[in-house]
């Protein structure tokens, strides 16, 4: 009975340890991304009363900037800057972007759909609703600068796909506060049916890690996510997590995808090189495996060296394998034949058992093959050679898209 409790205890004292520890990991991510967002309005709102201040003198009026929240962040008029008003500003707005508001003109910053400030000039005039629809231009073509510009998921992206150059890729990060140094992944989503369903959307749903995760359109059919992982992550977990992204694409919206892994990484240096695996595995899954929905770079084997070979190098290996007669030659039922012989691992007995005929007829089959060919398949290494020179066939018949 003291051995039951005291086994109780422990397991009790190990929930409470890793209930602990989970708690203080939420904390301490809940507290970064807090961080995190009060620098990037900190440095909006710094961007805005610049620009604030260049116009003042030009305008000779009131200008200033209100937030989502109707506080004043940035104002020519020091003194109104951190006031909130009193009115439901938003309100205002639903038949017009322009707005008059206790003798202020407001115009939204962005659409009446989606709108993140509004800008203010004070006065009623022709002249103020002018200069309310300047200082709104310019400050969405700011923000969208600025957002371009500060956006870890547009840098990530552009890593990825090598629009920045390696010696900026440091310097850049330090400026996002982006830590570069952790382990990631890409797994790239290839959308086989054209639907109505925007998957983009649906995938960054699965992964709302923001900070952590980037999901990045990359192409009108492809998705890539870019995914933090522990260090020493099974590719068994990887292909798990793929195969989660399909089956949900595929029963809740009906949307067919193949998915194509690349290697895992340690530095964000190296994210094109995953991102260009991913592609490759979908190429040559599409090639070798077409029935197999993930494919996983590291588990390509032969069919990655293939891939990388030069057409004319492929078709000067198919001339001297095939020196006496064609592969086209060979008929339907002797490549179905030569596929069983190869799956049941060169055994007549057992080859000749799952294709129901009788043993010598498979040897005189095999016997017609070294006839055409000059390669007796019975032979391991006549074998491996008529085994590669198939697939280079196939290779070349599928002229697949090379990265």
């Amino acid at each position: 009975m003291c051995k039951i409790w005291y086994n109780i205890v422990e397991v009790a004292k190990e929930y409470c340890f890793e209930a602990e520890k989970n708690i203080k990991f939420h904390k301490k991510r809940s507290w970064q991304e807090k961080r995190e967002k009060e620098w990037k309005n900190n440095m909006s709102t710094k961007l805005y009363q610049e620009l604030i201040h260049k116009t003042r003198d030009i305008t000779e009026r009131v200008i200033g900037i209100v937030d989502d929240t109707y506080t004043v962040v940035a104002c020519s008029d020091l003194a109104m800057i951190g006031q909130s008003i009193e009115v439901n500003i938003a309100e205002y707005f639903s038949m017009s972007d322009t707005a008059v508001i206790n003798g202020y003109t407001y115009r939204i910053v962005g659409t009446r759909i989606k709108y993140d400030c509004f800008v203010f000039v004070k006065g009623t005039d022709s002249l103020a609703e002018t200069v309310a629809g300047v200082l709104a231009v310019s400050f969405a073509a700011m923000k969208e600068c600025y957002d371009e510009k500060y956006d870890k998921g547009n840098f990530v992206k552009n890593v990825m796909l090598e629009n920045i150059l390696p010696g900026d890729i440091y310097p850049k990060s330090k400026e996002l506060r982006f830590n570069g140094d952790i382990p990631r992944v890409v797994i790239l989503i290839r959308l086989v049916d054209r639907t109505e369903v925007f998957a983009y959307d649906i995938v960054q749903k699965l992964f709302p890690e923001k900070t952590r995760d980037f999901v990045v359109n990359v192409g009108e059919n492809d998705i890539a996510l870019v995914k933090e992982v522990k260090v020493g992550i099974q590719q068994s977990d990887l292909e798990k997590l793929a195969r989660s992204i399909v089956d949900t694409l595929n029963s809740e919206f009906y949307t067919r995808a193949v998915v194509g892994i690349g290697t895992v990484i340690n530095n964000l240096r190296e994210l094109s090189r995953s991102y260009k695996e991913a592609q490759v595995a979908i190429e040559v899954g599409k090639v070798f495996d077409v029935e197999k929905v993930i494919m996983s770079y590291s588990n390509l084997g032969i069919g990655r060296l293939i891939y990388y070979l030069p057409t004319t190098l492929c078709n000067m290996f198919l001339a001297e394998v095939f020196k006496r007669g064609s592969i086209d030659s060979l008929d339907h039922e002797t490549l179905f034949t030569i596929q069983k012989f190869f799956e049941n691992n060169l055994n007549v007995s057992e080859t000749s058992r799952k294709l129901f005929v009788h043993r010598n007829t498979l040897v005189y089959r095999l016997e017609k093959i070294r006839r055409l060919t000059g390669l007796d398949l019975k032979q391991f290494d006549h074998a491996i050679v008529f085994k590669v020179a198939l697939m280079v066939r196939k290779y070349l018949d599928s002229n697949p898209t090379k990265y």
